[in-house]
């Protein structure tokens, strides 16, 4: 059904009209509206999250309902397509939660065309307290190929990004061979030496997982991890502006190491984001959301995801880094389409593109969007109330 919505374009700050069905078939210049009216962008791609809304992604017991309930609640954040992440585990656990997350992608309706593919992280990662994160040790093993493969198959072929980091001996050949699947290689929770970061860039890795994160809590003055991935123009990086993980000053210098065309707003979500504070599970482990939106691993203080949501990471985007609306939209839009190889969302509101349509009011003087509506492919999927 072909169907049409007006606004500003958040990217260009053009009053647009578009016409569209499942894709965008004209974007052409409105007439009349005046200076106010609604925004309009491509609808937010999160690359990291790992359950919403009460709901555990790493779980291999989640039920189908209960994933479409928590996308669904993703939408009212102008999220059109996500990257549901299945975390370090043990091997039974990790295959059992892709296979359910797959299984659920395809039996559901608009919330599983969300589910644009997998995000696995880990669990080849580093085993050392610090860059390991919150993610279980006794779960941390090298880079096995064999285990991609099974993953690959369990996913039918759904696997999108890998998180791994460089320091194992055997993670330029898993990347390589991994990054000949066409998914992308993101170094992540890492203690990783200059020359092994640049070993899986070589290899084929493109990417750095929420960077700045997943750290030692004290580093060298140089040489160190963080600034090696800074420093390296062939990767674009993925930050948790929710004003924990990172603080203003951290972002700021970041944003400008890598320049916006290479940054990327992700929410890192795990199941208790949008939820009352208290204990919850996420993958096999035990987590805890505080007042004020902070979560850490049961009764410690070492964070263990986050509870942003994507709209709130845009406003962050603009009152912390000083960004610019359209520069925010960028990073939750053309940005991780292109980090994470999303075909028909590369240009922005433009013919040929998925009408994957967000519709938002901006206050400029708070900096702050409200989302009103969106589209997934052409499909509405959230009116405000």
């Amino acid at each position: 059904m072909t169907q049409s919505c007006s606004g500003i374009n958040a990217l260009t700050g053009e009053r647009v009209t578009l016409t569209f069905d499942s894709q965008i078939t004209l974007s052409e210049p409105a007439l009349g509206g005046g200076a106010g009216g609604p925004y309009l962008a491509p609808g937010f791609l999160d690359l990291q999250v790992n359950g919403y809304a009460g709901v555990d992604y790493c779980s291999p017991h989640a039920p189908a309902e209960e994933i479409a309930r928590s996308v669904r609640a993703q939408f009212a954040t102008g999220t059109a397509r996500l990257f549901p992440t299945v975390i370090t585990g043990s091997v039974e656990h990790m295959a059992g939660a892709i296979a359910n997350l797959t299984k659920a992608r395809a039996s559901l309706g608009v919330e599983g065309r969300a589910m644009e593919g997998l995000h696995i992280e880990g669990p080849h990662i580093s085993p050392e307290d610090g860059p390991r994160g919150a993610h279980p040790q006794f779960a941390v093993r090298p880079p096995d190929t064999g285990e991609f493969d099974r993953w690959w198959d369990l996913s039918e072929g759904g696997i999108k990004l890998v998180t791994v980091s460089p320091e194992w001996p055997g993670a330029p050949g898993y990347t390589e061979h991994v990054a000949e699947r066409g998914v992308v290689v993101s170094i992540g929770h890492t203690k990783a030496t200059r020359e092994q970061i640049l070993d899986v860039v070589q290899a084929g890795a493109t990417m750095s997982t929420h960077l700045g994160n997943g750290a030692h809590a004290m580093l060298p003055r140089h040489p160190n991890y963080l600034w090696e991935q800074l420093a390296e123009d062939r990767l674009t990086a993925s930050f948790i502006v929710d004003g924990i993980h990172l603080p203003p000053s951290f972002l700021t210098v970041a944003l400008r190491a890598k320049g916006l065309e290479r940054s990327v707003l992700i929410t890192d979500a795990v199941m208790p984001a949008g939820c009352q504070p208290g204990r919850y599970r996420l993958g096999e482990v035990d987590v805890e959301l505080h007042g004020g939106n902070r979560v850490t691993l049961a009764g410690g203080d070492r964070l263990a995801g986050s509870a942003l949501r994507m709209d709130e990471g845009v406003n962050n985007l603009m009152r912390l880094a000083g960004l610019s609306l359209a520069e925010a939209v960028t990073l939750a839009t053309r940005n991780p389409a292109r980090a994470g190889r999303v075909s028909s969302r590369l240009k922005g509101l433009e013919k040929g593109e998925r009408a994957d349509i967000v519709e938002f009011d901006y206050d400029g003087r708070e900096r702050r969007i409200r989302v009103t509506r969106l589209w997934v492919g052409g499909e509405l999927a959230f009116t405000a109330g």
